[in-house]
């Protein structure tokens, strides 16, 4: 990415087609729209990329079961058409994760489950050509594309022993038989960030930590945003034919004073999810569960990064969006689930890291219209000529975008079809052709080909340039100290957090660790991208403060909310 003090000369002097505010998976996604079709794109975003719930999802790229349950058919093929998309446009950030739902004391597998599971399989294919048996349809489409996209195997009944293959932490249930099924999982922060990268290589100029305040009223109609340097606490005004907020469940807070009809706007109802994740060895797991808890609800149990992903919650939110913090109720309630289904005995003690994001409900104002559709998109435009896209989730970024910038190419009467289902996403690489640095450990190189693709040789040229940064940042995991400095000099990184939260996973990953007494990685960043950012002792000591009171207050440290 471009520097943010040029990002910043550009984004007060230049004009724009479009201006973007906010810096998640959609906003991303409508920088990229828009740039691929021909726009001069602006984007904004009032603290780091992906920091809000775009870095706090489940990590799954997936059709969603459960809506199958509701007769959502459209959400759910939309969704796995998707899912099918982006292991295409970007393999090293997306990729298959098997499922099994297991069966115990000699029962079958539900039968009832077994045909949302046939309807999961056909509603995945590309075309939908009525019914024909997996082989046929496999062959037809060996003969007809032989460079056809990944897609699924069927889901298929496995014996007890493939369960606990899978699911060693069943091993003492004694699982009978199960269903394997497919579904897709991803780093959600690294995928918001290689969207924006390629949207920069469109033209698209980034910044963030710069917070849109309010439309312009010195420029055209509907035109322009006053933002705020939050760094620099300096104002000035973006300039543009088109402003389209993404902004999630901040959705509500840039709202027209000319506005005149309340009712046209979304009134956002933040509702919180929360996960923890699990050390392996407590929780061994080499595919995803879907862990009953409760009153016919259900949560994940995904291996991610090394660690057990357990989430997610699903309640009303009413405390700061900003910074959420997991609460004890929904800790012990994603215990509880935990412990009842594996037959484990898990505490909070146990537990390496928690996080909790919000996602938007939205209430139109009209009572008919006031129900949870936090999975579905929805687009408003006001009379101020701002248009707002917000609901839906991360599998379906892309379609959003769309939704959002083909309402600009009509206002603008252009003719700019949608070309982002034919981008890559970075460029994926071999781990074994990268590099090899001295001092930097065996397991790196695959996690930084997963992180970076072929962009991990950068991260690489970076390690060799100081034996210090060869070093993992966290002792036994892979994440490395040049992935600091490569963060602060090309992807915008301004602070630790920004590091430990989003540009590696540390933070929920080894939330624990990091915020005790005896780590000394806060430090260990902060000394790493201190030369990039021309930081001195006493700024490095405030960084690293700055950093734990980030992590109370995201209650990332366990002491829970």
């Amino acid at each position: 990415m471009i520097e943010r003090s040029q990002a910043l000369a550009a984004l007060s002097q230049d004009e724009f087609d479009v201006v973007v505010v906010g810096g998640g998976i959609t906003g991303a996604g409508v920088a990229l729209d828009a740039a691929s079709r021909g726009f001069s794109v602006g984007l904004v975003e009032k603290a780091d990329f992906a920091s809000g719930t775009s870095s706090r999802s489940s990590k799954l790229v997936h059709g969603g079961l459960r809506y199958l349950q509701k007769f959502d058919l459209g959400l759910v093929r939309e969704a796995l058409l998707e899912r099918r998309l982006m292991v295409k446009l970007a393999p090293h950030l997306v990729h298959p994760l098997k499922f099994v739902v297991p069966a115990f004391d000699g029962a079958r597998p539900d039968r009832l489950l077994g045909i949302g599971l046939n309807m999961y399989d056909v509603m995945a294919a590309p075309r939908l050509r009525g019914r024909r048996s997996g082989r046929r349809a496999a062959q037809r489409a060996a003969d007809d594309e032989p460079e056809a996209d990944w897609s699924p195997e069927r889901h298929r009944v496995i014996s007890g022993e493939e369960v606990t293959e899978l699911l060693p932490s069943l091993s003492a249930r004694r699982p009978s038989g199960g269903y394997l099924f497919y579904d897709c999982q991803t780093d959600d922060a690294r995928l918001v960030l290689t969207v924006l990268i390629e949207a920069e290589r469109f033209g698209a100029i980034c910044a963030n930590r710069v917070e849109a305040i309010e439309l312009a009223r010195d420029h055209r109609h509907g035109a322009g945003v006053k933002v705020r340097d939050v760094e620099a606490g300096r104002d000035f005004t973006i300039y543009a034919d088109n402003v389209i907020s993404a902004t999630g469940v901040w959705a509500d807070r840039i709202r027209p004073e000319e506005l005149r009809d309340e009712a046209e706007f979304p009134r956002i109802v933040p509702s919180r999810g929360t996960h923890v994740t699990i050390a392996q060895a407590d929780l061994p797991l080499h595919a995803g569960a879907i862990v009953p808890a409760g009153e016919g609800r259900s949560v994940f149990a995904v291996p991610w990064l090394g660690r057990s992903l357990v989430g997610t919650t699903d309640n009303n939110y009413e405390g700061d969006i900003d910074h959420v913090r997991p609460s004890a109720q929904d800790i012990d309630y994603l215990l509880d689930a935990v412990n009842g289904f594996f037959g484990t005995e898990l505490g909070r003690d146990d537990l390496c890291g928690a996080f909790a994001g919000v996602r938007p409900l939205i209430s139109s104002g009209d009572t008919r219209k006031s129900v949870d559709i936090s999975r579905k998109a929805e687009l408003y435009e006001t009379s101020s000529g701002l248009i707002t896209i917000t609901g839906g989730k991360l599998t379906t970024w892309r379609r959003m975008a769309k939704l959002a910038v083909d309402r600009v190419v009509e206002r603008d009467g252009r003719h700019a079809p949608c070309r982002t289902e034919e981008i890559p996403l970075g460029q994926p690489t071999d781990p074994d052709m990268l590099p090899r640095v001295e001092g930097v450990p065996a397991p790196a190189y695959g996690a930084l080909a997963a992180r970076y693709g072929h962009a991990a040789e950068r991260v690489l040229q970076t390690a060799a340039e100081r034996a210090e940064l060869a070093r993992p940042i966290v002792a036994g995991r892979p994440d490395l100290l040049a992935e600091a400095a490569y963060a602060a000099r090309n992807e915008q990184a301004r602070t630790v957090g920004d590091v430990l939260l989003r540009r590696t996973r540390l933070g929920l990953l080894a939330g624990r660790e990091l915020c005790s007494g005896r780590s000394d990685a806060p430090q260990l960043v902060a000394r790493a991208i201190a030369r990039e950012l021309s930081w001195d002792e006493r700024r490095m000591s405030e960084e690293v403060e700055r950093f734990r009171a980030e992590a109370q207050a995201e209650g990332i440290e366990l002491s829970v909310g």
